[in-house]
């Protein structure tokens, strides 16, 4: 008995051919989440303003302020990205034929990139507002610089046969040409006293890169501030000290700001990366969420 053989055609694909994403209801919640970020920006600044005062000893610090705005950035970050994760679950069409793990991973994925685009969003708008007050404060700078440039342009000529010393070498020149009589310097009449300054500023300036001031620049910064002012050498090694501190005072206090600027920063940048964090977990949970309660 002969067998037969039955041809059979290959089983028709179970894939579908749309696409998994839905991209509409992603769009929908990306500007809703930029939409109430927006607004709770707008309410945060207003608080925020309301806690600063340009009176001494009144409002609140900077430290409340920082850790304020921290706590408000982050709860922007949540609540917006809340928002638009429940309307693109809520908007997108309904899934069939697929299991229950499927379509919650597709919520949270629709969530996540929901939020992905709501935050370039923002981004793109906060850049551009920096972008225009940064070029708005170059075309400032330049219309002054232009100025100056004009202002100066009348003493170059007569700058130019003095001699082009640099800053770094002119205390060096002033070392050379020092008169042994600095009354001789600080002789009365405009000229004396611009050449005076001059001396004392450079000295002072390089006294304040290496560190401290050299023995022999204190003592002819001390001769010379006598000859000029009146005082006695030993009132005017007093007033020179006292100038040193503080200079060394105000240095301090600048590396301070610095370093508390340094530290603001680290903080601000740590927070911003939490709230993004908190921001992407929310939009995928509340989408889910959504997206569950479309389905039922």
């Amino acid at each position: 008995m002969a067998s037969t053989f039955i041809a059979t055609e290959n089983p028709p694909s179970v894939e579908s051919s749309s696409s998994a994403v839905s991209w509409g209801s992603i769009i929908a919640g990306a500007f809703t989440a930029s939409t109430v970020s927006f607004i709770l920006i707008l309410v945060g600044s207003g608080l925020g303003l309301t806690m600063v005062s340009p009176w001494t000893n009144q409002g609140a610090s900077v430290t409340t302020f920082a850790i304020s705005a921290a706590i408000w950035m982050i709860v922007v970050q949540g609540l917006a990205s809340a928002f638009g994760g429940y309307m693109t679950g809520r908007l997108r069409t309904k899934w069939v034929g697929l299991h229950t793990d499927e379509t919650f991973f597709r919520d949270t994925a629709h969530g996540f990139l929901a939020w992905a685009l709501s935050t370039l969003i923002v981004i793109c708008i906060a850049t551009s507002t920096l972008s225009s007050a940064v070029g708005t404060g170059v075309q400032a700078a330049s219309n002054v610089a232009s100025g100056a440039a004009m202002g100066a342009s009348a003493g170059a000529a007569s700058s130019a046969d003095e001699g082009s010393g640099s800053a770094a070498t002119s205390y060096f020149v002033d070392s050379l040409f020092r008169p042994n009589d600095p009354a001789r310097l600080a002789a009365p009449g405009a000229e004396g006293d611009a050449a005076a300054a001059a001396q004392a500023s450079r000295i002072l300036i390089a006294s304040a890169a290496a560190g401290e001031i050299s023995p022999a620049d204190k003592t002819y910064l001390g001769q010379l501030v006598a000859a000029r002012t009146g005082l006695s050498e030993a009132d005017a090694t007093a007033r020179i000290d006292a100038v040193i501190a503080q200079a060394q005072q105000a240095k301090v206090k600048a590396q301070e700001a610095a370093d508390a600027a340094r530290k603001a920063g680290a903080a601000f940048a740590l927070a911003a990366a939490l709230s993004l964090l908190v921001g992407a977990f929310l939009a995928s949970a509340s989408a889910a969420w959504g997206g569950r309660l479309r389905d039922k």
